[in-house]
């Protein structure tokens, strides 16, 4: 099974880029059918990951996937599950 993964460590205090990084793995997703995109926005203080939720939660993306699983083991991860 195909999965993407997007680690924002290195972007964490960019705004812009954030938002722009999140749009490429989600359309990249959708265009090559893949079923799973890894999310990593850390554990820190959790306003990254807020922020990745609400991204996910606008009306044009979230028609885009299936559903959004948090990491049991691992809060500073989540999963976008798409289905195609």
């Amino acid at each position: 099974m195909a999965k993407l993964k997007l680690d924002l460590h290195d972007i964490f205090n960019k705004g812009r880029h954030i938002d722009a990084e999140l749009e490429r793995v989600i359309e990249e997703a959708v265009a090559r059918r893949i079923a799973t995109v890894e999310i990593i926005p850390g554990k820190g203080s959790g306003q990254l990951k807020k922020r990745v939720q609400r991204f996910l939660a606008q009306k044009h993306i979230r028609r885009l996937y299936h559903r959004i699983e948090n990491d049991a083991d691992n809060h500073g991860r989540l999963f976008v599950h798409f289905r195609h």
